[in-house]
């Protein structure tokens, strides 16, 4: 992998690395960590740890289209939840899931900071403001298929 020459086989480089490689491969693979623990000497276990401790890092390949749906104050206090429940149902995926077909990720964001927005979901880093329960089938169809919405 040739992102690993661009740093020292330190443990100092760890963190810088990882995010290098997510970004490249849009989540850390078995094999991209073997190689991590060869080129730097920390074990595969150590690299784990590190790497589970944040919430940046992924371990399965992201779907094509990532929503984000916003738990921050103002949009929870404006159905968040609701619109997070009502993602996951459509989806069949629970937050930090992919759906089987790839399409998409969800997560649950602590703010998105759009809060004169609220509530707020991103879809691939598109802001869809003044959300509902009853607007996600329309937006999910926007993006393709999801598991129920083909159905």
């Amino acid at each position: 992998m040739d992102v690993l020459k661009r740093y020292p086989a330190e443990r100092s480089s760890l963190i810088p690395l990882l995010q290098d490689i997510q970004q490249r491969l849009g989540y850390l693979s078995e094999e991209a960590v073997n190689e991590v623990e060869e080129y730097t000497g920390i074990s595969a276990n150590e690299i784990y740890g590190v790497a589970t401790f944040y919430t940046q890092f992924r371990f399965e390949p992201p779907g094509k289209h990532t929503i984000c749906v916003c738990q921050g104050t103002a949009c929870h206090v404006r159905g968040g939840q609701i619109i997070l429940r009502e993602v996951e149902q459509q989806l069949a995926i629970k937050t930090g899931q992919t759906t089987p077909d790839r399409k998409f990720s969800l997560e649950r964001v602590a703010c998105l900071g759009c809060c004169a927005l609220a509530p707020v979901v991103t879809v691939d880093s598109k802001v869809y403001s003044a959300m509902t329960a009853k607007k996600i089938p329309a937006l999910l169809r926007q993006y393709g298929d999801g598991n129920k919405i083909s159905s």
